[in-house]
């Protein structure tokens, strides 16, 4: 007997345990593989082997289902974390009972929360601009010309009636984030609808990160977002 050779009884025993089990082979890719390549070899050249065509196509379409599942997962596991972080972020928003700390907070737990590095109300108003008291309470809140914020969403297209707009790129205006504007990559903008009789209001996000905002990205959460801020910031103005 030869030092490779497989003993009587363990050889009984290893076919016993794959005719009770062959799961053990065939979900094995490698052991697979091996055993068709000896079959090909044993059937030669000339022929063509069907089976071993067919297992091909399928273990690479098993393949293609596999990175489809992977992604899928990724994707449902990054939704539900957004989706937890937008609820954490408006559930911080409403804990201020005055306008000063709601603004406060906008700016310092809210935007930390969403990982951004800047957030910015802004407002129109027919008597925009340089206004201590409104410095004062907060560096949050943008009081801007009639017009601003329709020619601050539009794009190289034309104006926009999305209430959302992702983009990678900062409009070359320092009015919402001063000195900051040079350091942010990619923004959100949020159309905010104050109620009858007021004018135009507008959120806006901004990341050193120029892939946190960008177009094709869903907004449903965004969306979300605005619709309740604009639920407070009308109470606020009421």
């Amino acid at each position: 007997m030869t030092g490779s050779a497989v003993r009587p009884d363990k050889a009984n025993e290893f076919r016993a345990r794959i005719i009770a089990d062959p799961t053990l082979i065939l979900d094995d890719k490698d052991v697979m593989r091996t055993l068709v390549a000896a079959s090909e070899r044993g059937m030669g050249d000339n022929i063509v082997d069907l089976r071993g065509l067919a297992m091909e196509r399928l273990e690479a379409r098993l393949d293609r289902l596999e990175e489809t599942h992977r992604a899928v997962i990724a994707a449902a596991y990054e939704n539900l974390s957004g989706t937890n972080q937008i609820h954490r972020a408006i559930l911080r928003m409403l804990d201020p009972d005055q306008f000063e700390e709601f603004l406060r907070n906008l700016g310092g737990d809210v935007a930390q929360i969403l990982s951004v590095d800047a957030i910015k109300l802004v407002l129109e108003s027919p008597e925009a601009g340089p206004d201590p008291a409104l410095e004062r309470i907060s560096d949050v809140l943008c009081v801007v010309p009639p017009g601003f914020i329709e020619s601050y969403m539009s794009s190289e297209r034309g104006p926009t009636t999305r209430q959302v707009v992702l983009r990678q790129a900062i409009p070359p205006t320092d009015m919402l984030y001063g000195a900051k504007t040079a350091d942010l990559r990619s923004e959100a903008c949020m159309r905010l609808d104050l109620g009858a009789h007021r004018m135009a209001g507008m959120l806006v996000m901004a990341s050193e990160n120029p892939h946190m905002f960008k177009p094709g990205q869903g907004t449903d959460l965004l969306s979300f977002f605005a619709g309740i801020f604009e639920r407070s910031m009308r109470r606020w103005l009421a």
